[in-house]
């Protein structure tokens, strides 16, 4: 039996008053792209930062390859998950080149001189599908899909085994959001990234994931694959996300 990447057990958060996420257990394997979808508030950005280590949990635990984390993660821990954030702006200084965000990271956390790292962040934009010439471009003078793309290539640049997407395509128009989805699903066919697509949009889920999560009040409630949830919802809250597609209703 395949031991998962990542796995949470019991996870619970508290907000104050408020129970944030309520003994959540998740299991991710190698090489996969599982979708969380639900409604805002439902937990899914908390499920994210506990990932990824920003919030601790009041009760369970994460494992990574069946090994619990420490309270505090070591610098290699925190550089196999990476974020990619719904908008790609605020995580890219407008002041740096392109070439200037991907060559700090490679000099700094893998080690690469000056020239290699330029080559190496030319080659990183090759994998976004973007030009190597963009080294020398400013974020500001990008379109957002170019800028989410850089955004990928920056989290890509550490070499992470787990890739946080969290509402990757929101920002995004229709054509540039499939854009971007047929790239989450080349990148982690080709380098064996696990991938987890956190959004409110099921339709996207549906289009990049064959393993879907809903989240609803801080709990896992319903997991299946896409054509199940879509087609024979086990949950109110999956038939629910499901009724609120514009498109469905119409058909219906």
């Amino acid at each position: 039996m395949t031991v998962p990447l990542l796995k949470l057990e019991a996870i619970s958060v508290q907000y104050r008053q408020t129970a944030a996420l309520n003994a959540v257990d998740l299991a991710l394997s190698p090489a996969s792209i599982t979708g969380i979808v639900g409604r805002s508030g439902s937990g899914k950005t908390t499920l994210a930062r506990v990932i990824t280590g920003e919030v601790p949990p009041a009760a369970g635990q994460v494992l990574w390859q069946g090994t619990a984390f420490g309270i505090r993660r070591t610098r290699e821990q925190l550089r196999r998950i990476q974020t990619v954030y719904q908008d790609p702006y605020a995580s890219l200084n407008p002041r740096l080149t392109v070439g200037a965000v991907l060559t700090e990271l490679l000099t700094v956390i893998r080690r690469f001189d000056k020239q290699s790292a330029r080559e190496e962040a030319a080659k990183l934009l090759k994998q976004v599908h973007l030009p190597p010439a963009m080294v020398d471009a400013f974020p500001t003078h990008l379109s957002g899909g170019q800028r989410q793309r850089v955004a990928i290539a920056r989290a890509l640049a550490v070499s992470p085994q787990l890739l946080i997407a969290d509402e990757p395509t929101s920002s995004l128009d229709v054509t540039v959001r499939t854009t971007i989805l047929d790239l989450f699903k080349a990148l982690s066919e080709q380098l064996g990234l696990t991938i987890l697509l956190i959004s409110h949009d099921l339709l996207a889920i549906r289009y990049a994931c064959d393993d879907i999560a809903v989240m609803h009040a801080g709990r896992i409630v319903e997991r299946n694959s896409a054509s199940r949830i879509f087609q024979h919802q086990d949950t109110e809250e999956g038939a629910r996300l499901v009724r609120a597609i514009p498109c469905l209703r119409r058909q219906a």
